[in-house]
């Protein structure tokens, strides 16, 4: 199973890169990756395969995690990603779910990736 990792930075240069050599020195792949600044601070989201192994890599680089979950990943169907208004019925769907998409990103191999308060329900109410 995935985790996703948001990995609290500061917004300035160097924030990703930190966060890439940890990893990449730990021998730990990135499978996807959303980063955003916030005033002064950056906030990037990672997927990897083995949570446990990225957060004693990323906490020994001296980085801190704001939070550590089971991600949902799926691939997205040729030409589903082009379509318009795709993600709005998905977003609805989980929504009309009760369900909070806390993050959601692209990753490699044409997969998407959710972040949510209940990833049985929101499986759910996505056919999964």
């Amino acid at each position: 199973m995935s985790t996703d990792l948001a990995v609290r930075v500061a917004d300035s240069p160097g924030g990703l890169a930190d966060v890439g050599e940890a990893l990449g020195s730990a021998g730990i792949n990135i499978q996807g990756l959303c980063g955003i600044g916030l005033g002064d601070r950056g906030l990037i989201h990672v997927l990897v395969e083995d949570g446990a192994a990225a957060r004693v890599a990323l906490e020994g680089a001296g980085l801190s995690i704001e939070s550590e979950d089971d991600a949902i990943v799926s691939e997205i169907p040729a030409g589903a990603a082009d379509s318009p208004g795709v993600m709005g019925q998905m977003a609805r769907a989980v929504a009309q779910a009760g369900v909070n998409m806390r993050a959601v990103y692209l990753a490699t191999n044409n997969r998407a990736v959710a972040v949510t308060d209940d990833n049985d329900k929101a499986r759910a109410a996505l056919g999964m």
